[in-house]
């Protein structure tokens, strides 16, 4: 449970959502913390004077509730264990091991007086027979692996190393809180994030779909990795594994499409990359085409494709997506015209533009960078985040800031 101590900013969500009658899903890879934040969130309602008995916090991949497999035999089981006096905590920590819990959640709503919790591993818990059988009330809660800021705070690092050499290794180990365990061994922490990737594959994804070729997804799996921020389509994505054979040879390159989209859908599912739609910044309008994906921890791609240091403009901007999300920012990629800019972020009272890039340094790359958001005649922030420490901080009221120093705020 030690893993989560350091990582208030989900608790206090959890803390912000308290009896709210909303069912909490707290969502993310496994092994990215959910079951530790659970375990805290129990221990946040003791100290804060909950009676032992009104919490019934359960994790159901243990034997002991072995016998709870469908949503009569735990709604049962609950009913006999729920408090007469006062408002029940029920904490549920991989839920999916019940069939059909859902139903059981919404009878626990409607029965008692519950203020209810669950996590599981992957998206099937937001299903579309969940989604309807509870719509409008649940709120969901996405646990992210550790941002450089968390990072700093979870690992030891010697004393003579700089902020961007501690910055260098987050590039290299990602967030996953379980490798703080193996303190830098590389190996090590090689093997541990392979286990975690082998358990998504296995058990996340192709469990969970009959029809599913793990050649195919691990086809798709690197070449997602090896094209983090570029824009993509499924059709051109499958044009381009047809051609090379690595899949089967479609009669038209929409069906290798299909093909493509139904397996980065199972990958978004299982929380492994994300989907980033395009954003006509000046028709104020989400576009249908073309996309980016953006992967959830940079370790998963290092351990896929080894590190390479020649993508990391794109490496820098997946760092700043996730960023985004953990800000409560929706983002979409901006189009101007012609030109993309890299983020658009969103809050319901709030929007920025940003563009991400190595260095500033070259004149090309400045004008480059600039551009698009010159191009923007609204008055939101916009912003430039390289890896310069210089002291030109604002290029006609577009502001440049320091990566590291942006993640740190």
């Amino acid at each position: 449970m030690t893993d989560l101590i350091n990582r208030p900013i989900y608790l206090e969500q959890l803390i912000q959502n308290r009896n709210v009658d909303l069912v909490k899903i707290v969502t993310g890879i496994r092994r990215c913390g959910k079951s530790s934040l659970l375990a805290l969130f129990n221990q946040y309602l003791l100290e804060d004077g909950v009676p032992d008995e009104n919490i019934i916090y359960m994790n159901l991949e243990s034997l002991r509730y072995r016998d709870l497999t469908d949503y009569i035999s735990f709604y049962d089981y609950i009913r006999e264990h729920i408090s007469e006096e006062g408002k029940t905590y029920l904490i549920f920590d991989e839920l999916q091991t019940v069939e059909h819990w859902e139903k059981a959640i919404e009878s626990f709503r409607i029965d008692f007086d519950v203020d209810i919790y669950i996590t599981g591993s992957n998206a099937y818990l937001l299903s579309t027979e969940f989604s309807t059988l509870l719509s409008g009330r649940y709120v969901e809660i996405r646990v992210l692996p550790l941002s450089f800021k968390e990072f700093l705070t979870f690992y030891e690092f010697d004393v003579s190393l700089t902020m961007d050499e501690k910055f260098q290794k987050y590039l290299q180990v990602g967030g996953m809180p379980i490798l703080r365990e193996y303190h830098f061994n590389e190996a090590r922490m090689n093997q541990a994030l392979e286990g975690i990737y082998s358990t998504v594959v296995l058990r996340d994804i192709l469990q969970r779909n009959s029809q599913a070729d793990q050649n195919t997804l691990q086809k798709i799996m690197l070449f997602l990795c090896s094209n983090i921020g570029s824009i993509t389509s499924p059709n051109n994505i499958g044009g381009v594994l047809s051609a090379e054979g690595s899949l089967q040879k479609e009669k038209s390159r929409n069906i290798a499409g299909k093909t493509v989209e139904k397996y980065i859908s199972m990958l978004r599912s299982a929380f492994v990359f994300y989907t980033v739609g395009r954003y006509d910044v000046k028709g104020k309008q989400l576009l249908k085409t073309l996309g980016k994906n953006y992967i959830i921890d940079m370790g998963f791609r290092n351990m896929l494709l080894g590190y390479r240091d020649a993508d990391r403009g794109h490496i820098l901007e997946n760092i700043v997506f996730l960023e985004l999300l953990r800000r409560d920012y929706r983002v979409s990629i901006g189009k101007v015209g012609e030109t993309e800019v890299d983020f658009v972020a969103e809050k319901p009272n709030d929007k920025m533009y940003i563009q991400v890039t190595e260095s500033m340094q070259s004149p090309e790359t400045r004008e480059r960078e600039l551009r698009p958001l010159r191009m923007i005649a609204d008055n939101y922030e916009k912003i430039v985040l390289s890896m310069d420490r210089s002291y030109i901080n604002s290029y006609n009221g577009i502001k440049a800031l320091n990566l590291i120093e942006w993640l740190l705020l």
